[in-house]
């Protein structure tokens, strides 16, 4: 029997090559996102698309009640959503601004992962990865909300470990910066074409392995994560920076 994945933010950059290389290695796969994302980048014809808001918890239990109807259970679940508003220090930050940020990042996470526990408790070997930050643990300056929402999900993401151990393991993959939509306000957010918040040039110059990452960097670490060969890791975090941050 295949094993059955739903990749929350699939259409996204990081998720488009998580759904390409789940499917080359025999996955059933699920994509969750924005109906704006669905428009623009359409999953495989193979895969089982859902529209989804993440940060309602209406849409969110909509989504799994649809999933639960296709396949009754799930042995793996990512989440890829995620997004970064304009860049400000702390003090120009607007209360609008943080709440957006936490909403979208920290608040989507709880609610995924609560209902996807559901259905992975029904697998024989289930996996839960969440795609953290590496900027959830080295902090840099103008991305306070962005930050704390991600640092908090790596504490979600050891809570979440211990509280349904041993029956489902649960990790996170904190990436660098990854050359996607992301660097201009997210997939079915943003003006995917603009220019990137980030120098990109100027940012592969500091990374010791001299570039920036890009999405395919990313599956092979959560493809791992997913899979049994770190079936004895629960609670951990991977960073996947090119060395830009080594703890």
């Amino acid at each position: 029997m295949k094993r059955r994945l739903c990749i929350l933010g699939g259409c996204g950059g990081i998720g488009r090559s998580l759904v390409a290389g789940a499917l080359v290695r025999g996955y059933d796969v699920a994509v969750m996102d924005l109906k704006a994302a669905l428009e623009r980048h359409p999953p495989p014809p193979s895969t089982v698309a859902i529209e989804v808001d993440g940060s309602d918890e209406a849409s969110v239990a909509r989504a799994f009640a649809a999933i639960a109807s296709k396949w009754g259970a799930l042995d793996g679940f990512v989440n890829a959503a995620g997004f970064l508003v304009e860049k400000h220090a702390l003090a120009e930050t607007s209360a609008q601004e943080f709440d957006v940020m936490i909403e979208g990042n920290l608040r989507t996470t709880f609610l995924a992962c609560k209902a996807a526990m559901a259905l992975l408790e029904k697998s024989e070997s289930p996996s839960l990865v969440n795609i953290a930050s590496g900027l959830g643990a080295f902090v840099r300056p103008n991305y306070g909300p962005y930050a704390a929402a991600k640092a908090a999900m790596i504490a979600l993401t050891k809570t979440f470990a211990l509280e349904h151990a041993p029956r489902v393991r649960v990790n996170a993959v904190g990436p660098g910066a990854v050359d996607t939509a992301f660097l201009r306000g997210g997939t079915g957010r943003s003006d995917e074409t603009a220019t990137p918040s980030l120098d990109i040039d100027a940012y592969s110059a500091m990374i010791p392995l001299k570039r920036i990452a890009v999405p395919d960097d990313m599956v092979g670490p959560v493809l791992f994560l997913l899979g049994d060969d770190s079936r004895y890791m629960t609670g951990q975090t991977l960073w996947v920076n090119g060395g830009a941050y080594m703890p």
